[in-house]
């Protein structure tokens, strides 16, 4: 039996036949901040915007007689497997979540032509993962997993072994998403115990943490699906058997505003589009900060299919986390100048972005719905402050998700 080592060294090879290798790029901005040589494997630059391609690929043309694929894809896998079909002129049907963002429907539509047939079922991924196989039992064809697959497995691999050709060396730590596991699995296979590998995770998807407390894979109770290619219930039970023995403490969960205000920053300061799931890598060094000082780190950003009519929300929420946007409920006397008069307490570089009667009555007082946005987080203590010595009594909602949910 070949070994792993060789295999993922063929199937990096392979993938010459498709795309060139993804750049691995030192970034300055980052290794500034955090005092460390820090590298971004670009994977949102592949073919299809992510590094699903080669899971795809590699599993697809070891089943070079099979004629029909079957998957289930949160976006990612989807235009991997539409892209692989149109180019080896297989036949494709794709399931996807209702919810997958149409950005990302549209990319699997043009990569895969006519080569390739999309259902839509499922509001989450695991509902759409059996309606897929459901359909394949009773069809045929050759059911490809987004990550619970030895091939799609040793496929992702092929990273590591661009990253260590590329770098010319092992870098000190990698930091890797993790969704269902299969490129997180297939990168720490290859690298073994030479680096320390990290692993990040959204908080409304921490599937992998779940399986290491529990011991085995086990389905989560809710599942977040904001950051998408990252959105699984539970992770898969052949990644699980490779990544069983990680640390806990090396599995970090990243809070869905965090990415926000990553994908921001990547956005202004370095022009590069990532989707929430291929920010998650470089927001998790902020966590990781006094191991990396001084060493070497690779985090993968891992896609960049982000449909930019989510980016309000995406602004709305990286505000929100960084501390310069605010909502607060606010009681206001129903008098003549009362407005003014708030409006004078508001500091030099503090906005109204949003202001609402909540309920207009012939009470004394009324409840206003109001949006702040400044430029320092600092300047709320202050305003605050102002609101106090006024008298006007207010509540901030900002982090009442029950609340947010029917108000903002």
């Amino acid at each position: 039996m070949t070994d792993f080592p060789t295999q993922a060294r063929a199937a990096e090879a392979a993938m010459r036949d498709v795309f060139p290798p993804t750049p691995l790029q030192r970034n300055v901005h980052l290794s500034e901040r955090f005092e460390a040589d820090i590298y971004l494997k670009r994977e949102d630059l592949s073919p299809v915007r992510s590094y699903k391609i080669r899971g795809a690929y590699n599993a697809m043309r070891k089943q070079a007689d099979q004629e029909l694929f079957v998957c289930a894809s949160a976006g990612n896998h989807a235009q991997g497997v539409a892209f692989m079909c149109k180019h080896m002129g297989k036949r494709g049907v794709i399931f996807m979540p209702v919810t997958t963002p149409q950005q990302k429907i549209q990319k699997t539509r043009m990569f895969g032509g006519e080569n390739v047939e999309i259902h839509l079922i499922g509001d989450y991924f695991d509902d759409t993962l059996a309606a897929a196989q459901d359909w394949c039992g009773r069809e045929g064809g050759h059911f490809l997993s987004p990550f619970d697959d030895d091939d799609v497995i040793e496929g992702q691999s092929s990273i590591a072994v661009e990253i260590e050709e590329q770098l010319g060396r092992v870098p000190d730590h990698v930091i890797l998403p993790v969704g269902g596991g299969g490129m997180s699995a297939g990168v720490t296979r290859w690298f073994g115990d030479r680096l320390h590998c990290l692993y990040a995770e959204p908080d409304g998807g921490a599937c992998l943490r779940a399986a290491l407390k529990a011991g085995k894979p086990v389905a989560l109770d809710h599942v977040d699906t904001f950051v998408d290619g990252a959105a699984v219930g539970r992770i898969g039970a052949k990644p699980y058997e490779i990544l069983k023995d990680v640390p806990l403490p090396d599995v970090l969960s990243i809070s869905e505003d965090r990415v926000c205000a990553t994908i921001i920053e990547m956005l202004n300061v370095e022009g590069i589009v990532l989707e929430p799931a291929g920010a998650l890598a470089i927001e998790a060094l902020g966590d990781v900060r006094s191991w990396i000082r001084g060493k070497s780190v690779v985090c993968l950003t891992s896609g960049g299919n982000f449909d930019f009519e989510r980016l309000p929300e995406v602004k709305e929420r990286a505000q929100r986390y960084s501390g310069v946007k605010k909502y607060l409920l606010l009681r206001l006397p129903q008098r003549p100048g009362a407005l003014k008069e708030f409006l004078s307490i508001l500091g030099p570089e503090d906005d109204i972005a949003r202001f609402e009667y909540l309920k207009k009555s012939a009470r004394n007082f009324g409840s206003v719905l109001i949006g702040i946005e400044t430029k320092r987080p600092e300047n709320f203590a202050d305003l605050f402050g102002r609101l106090d010595d006024a008298g006007l009594a207010y509540t901030d909602i900002t982090n009442d998700e029950t609340l947010a949910q029917f108000l903002i």
